[in-house]
Protein backbone atom coordinates (compact mmCIF):
# COMPACT_ATOMS: atom_id res chain seq x y z
CA UNK A 1 0.00 0.00 0.00
CA UNK A 2 1.52 3.08 -1.10
CA UNK A 3 1.43 6.54 1.63
CA UNK A 4 -0.92 8.37 -0.31
CA UNK A 5 -3.44 5.26 -0.26
CA UNK A 6 -2.72 5.09 3.25
CA UNK A 7 -3.43 8.43 4.11
CA UNK A 8 -6.79 8.26 2.39
CA UNK A 9 -7.09 4.93 4.31
CA UNK A 10 -6.61 7.10 7.34
CA UNK A 11 -8.79 9.82 6.17
CA UNK A 12 -11.88 7.32 5.67
CA UNK A 13 -11.28 6.61 9.52
CA UNK A 14 -11.34 10.47 10.59
CA UNK A 15 -14.31 11.98 9.05
CA UNK A 16 -17.22 10.17 7.83
CA UNK A 17 -19.24 12.80 7.30
CA UNK A 18 -17.33 13.80 4.28
CA UNK A 19 -14.66 11.31 2.83
CA UNK A 20 -15.06 8.75 -0.24
CA UNK A 21 -12.40 7.29 -1.94
CA UNK A 22 -11.68 6.51 -5.12
CA UNK A 23 -8.88 4.26 -4.02
CA UNK A 24 -8.90 0.53 -5.40
CA UNK A 25 -7.70 -1.76 -2.19
CA UNK A 26 -8.57 0.94 0.72
CA UNK A 27 -11.05 -1.75 1.97
CA UNK A 28 -14.71 -1.49 3.38
CA UNK A 29 -16.14 1.64 4.18
CA UNK A 30 -16.15 2.21 7.95
CA UNK A 31 -19.72 0.30 9.53
CA UNK A 32 -20.51 4.40 10.57
CA UNK A 33 -20.13 6.00 6.87
CA UNK A 34 -23.06 4.08 5.36
CA UNK A 35 -24.17 5.95 2.56
CA UNK A 36 -21.85 8.58 2.71
CA UNK A 37 -19.01 6.55 1.22
CA UNK A 38 -18.81 6.60 -2.41
CA UNK A 39 -16.42 6.57 -5.46
CA UNK A 40 -16.10 10.50 -6.52
CA UNK A 41 -15.53 10.40 -9.68
CA UNK A 42 -16.54 7.66 -12.35
CA UNK A 43 -13.81 4.86 -12.91
CA UNK A 44 -10.98 6.52 -15.57
CA UNK A 45 -12.70 10.18 -15.00
CA UNK A 46 -9.82 11.63 -12.72
CA UNK A 47 -7.04 10.01 -10.59
CA UNK A 48 -5.84 11.47 -7.21
CA UNK A 49 -2.57 12.63 -8.42
CA UNK A 50 -1.16 15.99 -7.71
CA UNK A 51 -1.03 18.63 -10.22
CA UNK A 52 2.59 20.27 -10.88
CA UNK A 53 3.57 22.10 -7.78
CA UNK A 54 0.82 21.00 -5.85
CA UNK A 55 1.30 18.46 -2.37
CA UNK A 56 0.60 15.10 -2.70
CA UNK A 57 -1.19 15.35 0.48
CA UNK A 58 -2.05 18.36 2.84
CA UNK A 59 -3.10 18.66 6.57
CA UNK A 60 -6.33 20.13 7.07
CA UNK A 61 -8.94 20.84 10.11
CA UNK A 62 -13.04 21.66 9.12
CA UNK A 63 -16.14 22.10 10.62
CA UNK A 64 -19.03 21.12 9.58
CA UNK A 65 -22.58 22.88 9.54
CA UNK A 66 -25.61 20.54 8.63
CA UNK A 67 -28.77 21.52 7.68
CA UNK A 68 -32.35 19.49 7.38
CA UNK A 69 -31.95 17.48 4.16
CA UNK A 70 -28.31 17.09 4.41
CA UNK A 71 -26.96 13.87 3.51
CA UNK A 72 -26.13 12.03 6.94
CA UNK A 73 -27.98 14.94 8.72
CA UNK A 74 -28.92 13.25 12.04
CA UNK A 75 -32.80 13.86 13.05
CA UNK A 76 -31.79 16.43 15.62
CA UNK A 77 -30.65 18.40 12.96
CA UNK A 78 -33.10 20.77 12.54
CA UNK A 79 -32.20 23.90 11.09
CA UNK A 80 -32.55 25.21 7.56
CA UNK A 81 -30.29 25.36 4.90
CA UNK A 82 -30.60 29.22 5.14
CA UNK A 83 -29.73 29.05 8.68
CA UNK A 84 -27.22 26.50 8.38
CA UNK A 85 -25.49 28.59 5.52
CA UNK A 86 -25.58 31.98 8.13
CA UNK A 87 -23.98 29.36 11.06
CA UNK A 88 -20.94 28.71 9.20
CA UNK A 89 -20.56 32.03 8.03
CA UNK A 90 -20.49 33.25 11.61
CA UNK A 91 -18.08 30.54 12.14
CA UNK A 92 -15.59 31.92 9.08
CA UNK A 93 -15.65 35.01 10.49
CA UNK A 94 -14.72 34.74 13.57
CA UNK A 95 -12.20 31.90 12.27
CA UNK A 96 -10.59 34.76 10.62
CA UNK A 97 -10.56 36.98 13.45
CA UNK A 98 -8.61 34.74 14.93
CA UNK A 99 -10.02 32.60 17.09
CA UNK A 100 -8.83 29.23 17.68
CA UNK A 101 -10.03 26.89 14.37
CA UNK A 102 -10.05 23.55 16.90
CA UNK A 103 -12.34 25.58 19.47
CA UNK A 104 -14.64 26.97 16.93
CA UNK A 105 -14.55 23.54 15.24
CA UNK A 106 -15.95 21.79 18.65
CA UNK A 107 -18.76 24.67 18.97
CA UNK A 108 -20.23 24.79 15.54
CA UNK A 109 -19.37 21.52 13.82
CA UNK A 110 -22.09 18.81 13.48
CA UNK A 111 -19.77 16.04 12.51
CA UNK A 112 -19.38 13.28 15.42
CA UNK A 113 -16.24 13.62 17.01
CA UNK A 114 -15.00 16.95 15.83
CA UNK A 115 -15.18 18.49 19.12
CA UNK A 116 -12.63 15.82 20.26
CA UNK A 117 -10.46 16.11 17.09
CA UNK A 118 -10.60 20.36 16.36
CA UNK A 119 -12.13 19.19 13.32
CA UNK A 120 -8.77 17.70 12.57
CA UNK A 121 -8.79 15.83 9.24
CA UNK A 122 -4.95 14.71 9.93
CA UNK A 123 -3.27 14.13 6.33
CA UNK A 124 -4.80 13.24 3.20
CA UNK A 125 -4.54 12.93 -0.19
CA UNK A 126 -6.22 14.92 -3.15
CA UNK A 127 -9.22 12.67 -4.19
CA UNK A 128 -10.60 11.16 -0.82
CA UNK A 129 -12.71 13.89 -0.31
CA UNK A 130 -15.45 15.36 -1.89
CA UNK A 131 -14.57 17.54 -4.68
CA UNK A 132 -15.51 20.73 -3.80
CA UNK A 133 -13.83 19.94 -0.46
CA UNK A 134 -10.59 18.59 -1.95
CA UNK A 135 -10.25 21.70 -4.50
CA UNK A 136 -10.98 24.11 -1.86
CA UNK A 137 -8.43 22.65 0.64
CA UNK A 138 -5.72 22.17 -1.85
CA UNK A 139 -6.22 25.59 -2.57
CA UNK A 140 -5.78 27.13 0.17
CA UNK A 141 -1.69 27.64 1.53
CA UNK A 142 -0.50 26.24 4.80
CA UNK A 143 -2.27 28.84 7.61
CA UNK A 144 -5.64 30.16 5.40
CA UNK A 145 -9.01 29.52 5.89
CA UNK A 146 -11.28 28.99 3.28
CA UNK A 147 -14.90 30.30 2.37
CA UNK A 148 -17.41 28.65 3.41
CA UNK A 149 -17.45 25.37 0.99
CA UNK A 150 -21.08 23.62 0.14
CA UNK A 151 -21.50 19.84 -0.62
CA UNK A 152 -24.10 17.53 -0.21
CA UNK A 153 -23.32 17.30 3.49
CA UNK A 154 -23.38 20.96 4.68
CA UNK A 155 -21.45 23.93 4.71
CA UNK A 156 -17.54 23.50 5.45
CA UNK A 157 -15.43 25.68 7.08
CA UNK A 158 -11.81 24.51 6.56
CA UNK A 159 -8.34 25.20 7.76
CA UNK A 160 -5.00 24.39 6.34
CA UNK A 161 -2.32 23.77 8.58
CA UNK A 162 0.31 21.77 5.89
Amino acid sequence: MTSVRLLGALALILSPACVVSTHEGVGEPPRHAGALYEPVFPEGAATDEAQPGEPEAITAAHLLVMYRGSRGAPPEVTRTKEEALARAEEALARARAGEDFGTLAGEYSDEPGAAERGGSLGTFPRGVMVKPFSDAAFALKPGEVSAVVETEFGFHVIYRSE
